[in-house]
């Protein structure tokens, strides 16, 4: 079983930036799709970034531009770059896991983030890490 932990959040003020980790634990994968994800309270948990196990990574609009997800040499960690960061930003992120990088290549084809947890029903996830961005 893979278990995943989120670290890096915290609070900034607008304009600035943080990394976010995702610490993978458990089997080894070679191939994979990861994602990160983020959810305000009351709203649908949407997709921000995808990478699969052959290097590609994929943004959801809101994304594009600001925020880069990276992993090291191995699969884990994985990585959130977030700049430029706004308030609108405050909210829980997430990462998921799952063994098969089709599934980055769907959510590219479905495009807006809002529909990509649709498709990561039976995927691994972490408890999240907060971020809070201040005017």
């Amino acid at each position: 079983q893979v278990t995943l932990v989120e670290s890096g959040g915290g609070s900034v003020q607008a304009a600035g930036s943080l990394r976010l980790s995702c610490e993978a634990s458990g089997p080894t994968y070679f191939a994979y799709c990861m994602a990160w994800f983020r959810q305000a309270p009351g709203k649908e948990r949407e997709g921000v970034a995808t990478l699969d196990s052959e290097g590609t990574a994929r943004y959801d609009e809101s994304a594009k531009g600001r925020f880069t997800i990276s992993r090291d040499d191995a699969w884990s960690p994985l990585y959130l770059h977030m700049t430029n960061l706004k308030p609108e930003d405050s909210v829980m992120y997430y990462c998921a896991h799952s063994p098969y990088p089709s599934l980055c290549e769907h959510a590219a084809l479905l495009g807006d983030g809002r529909t990509w947890a649709s498709i990561f029903t039976r995927s691994t996830w972490g408890q999240g890490t907060q971020v809070t961005v201040s005017s």
